[in-house]
């Protein structure tokens, strides 16, 4: 039985969306991006490499899944995907709908100005909306 605890940061900056086989599926509340945070429910973890070849191959599986539900979005082109963990040391995947003209489009999201909180509302919308994509 795991002891799964997410990371005070990702607590605190994210909205719950689902549970993967593998991984917590969260929002990030940036509403100038939509942003989905996977969080490989395993603990001490900080590396993808450190994940089971099994864990790995499952977490592919739900990149691509998590990154299709965003596509499937109006008007995002380019789906983005980091593994950085600079600030968060517990192991998680960005994938990031990108278009152009986005807030920092063609650049990076990570360090373009601080984060655009969604309203209560349309946080709870996103999620909703998003968490019906990834479920199909």
């Amino acid at each position: 039985m795991t002891s799964f605890v997410l990371h005070p940061r990702l607590e605190a900056d994210t909205e719950f969306v689902a549970d993967f086989a593998l991984s917590r599926v969260l929002a990030m509340n940036d509403a100038r991006y939509p942003w989905l945070i996977l969080v490989p429910r395993r603990d001490h973890l900080t590396e993808i490499h450190e994940l089971s070849h099994d864990d790995r191959t499952t977490l592919i599986d739900e990149i691509a899944r998590a990154g299709t539900a965003l596509k499937s979005l109006p008007g995002i082109s380019k789906i983005n995907v980091g593994a950085l963990g600079n600030l968060v040391p517990q192991i998680h995947i960005h994938i990031v709908a990108r278009h152009p003209g986005d807030a920092a489009w063609p650049g990076p999201v990570w360090g373009h100005g601080a984060a655009v909180p969604y309203t209560h509302d349309a946080l709870k919308g996103f999620v909703k909306g998003i968490g019906t994509a990834i479920a199909l």
